[in-house]
């Protein structure tokens, strides 16, 4: 008999509405539908918005306050990049905030060609989230050192770090060269999370092309080109899935309101049984779900 399956509970990443203070999008979020949020405390470029929060300081009891109020969890924190002199202990207090607020992962990029250096920072990170039940997803984008599956399963793998493993953006697969079966082998608790979104079905010319279209030109899920269909076919069952969706042409409302209702009509044609079923994951950083 088939493994019943349950419909994925839905996330917003920040990065769909980065406009929104962290207590406005857990309003928007719930609003629209959704049960979870990605919140960005660090900037992803220099300089780019943030919201960072510290336990102790009344914005962060007040969006402890929101949070509970409208029966949203926060699923992740983002974006930290692992750059050749990146000071991993001094994300203690991010990681400590992030673990107050209920969050289940940090997001982390791979921006260092040193493999042998970038693999031992990565590991340092894992240690450093584990003493707060954090797990640590590497993200791979192909503008940056980590730019395709098969180099973050590299780091993943010879980190060797029970809390690490690799988000999987729809995106970024794809533009990466990367197909939905390339995630079959993998084992499933290096598979935790995806990101998903839709875009058109030509690859930008350049890597600035490439990068604008994953900061503001994608689209609703199941109104583009990307093979969402496999994706949710590849990935283990009870994969966290949110929805990454920059699309600055809608107003910040009607945004979140079109990513919720569009990822609830792909994940209903494609009848949410299709992900493969998992081994069951224990209740640690690297299983726990939203």
């Amino acid at each position: 008999m088939a493994e019943k399956m349950t419909r994925p509970v839905l996330g917003l990443a920040h990065l769909t509405a980065l406009e929104l203070s962290p207590p406005a999008l857990v309003a928007e979020a719930a609003r629209a539908g959704f049960a979870s949020v990605g919140l960005r405390f660090v900037p992803a470029t220099p300089g780019g918005p943030a919201y960072p929060t510290r336990i102790g300081t009344e914005a962060h009891r007040a969006l402890k306050q929101i949070l509970a109020g409208e029966g949203v969890r926060v699923s992740d924190i983002e974006f930290i990049q692992l750059t050749p002199d990146i000071d991993v202990q001094a994300f203690a207090a991010v990681f400590e905030a992030a673990a107050d607020l209920g969050a289940i992962s940090v997001t982390v990029s791979g921006d260092d060609h040193d493999l042998a250096r970038l693999t031992a920072h990565f590991a340092e990170l894992c240690d450093l989230a584990l003493a707060f039940s954090l797990r640590i997803d590497l993200e791979f984008m192909r503008w940056r050192a980590i730019g395709a599956l098969p180099q973050a399963l590299a780091i993943v793998r010879q980190a060797g770090k029970s809390n690490g493993a690799i988000l999987v953006d729809a995106l970024h697969l794809t533009r990466s060269g990367g197909e939905a079966r390339d995630l079959i082998s993998i084992p499933d608790e290096w598979l935790h999370a995806a990101q998903i979104c839709d875009a058109g079905a030509g690859t930008p010319s350049t890597e600035a092309a490439i990068i604008a279209e994953a900061r503001e030109g994608r689209l609703p899920p199941g109104e583009g080109a990307l093979p969402l269909g496999d994706l949710l076919e590849a990935l283990p069952a009870d994969t966290s899935l949110s929805v990454e969706m920059p699309m600055p042409t809608l107003e910040t409302r009607a945004r979140i309101a079109a990513a919720f209702d569009a990822t609830r009509r792909l994940l209903d044609r494609h009848s949410c049984g299709t992900m493969r079923p998992g081994r069951r994951r224990e209740n640690s950083p690297t299983g726990r779900q939203t």
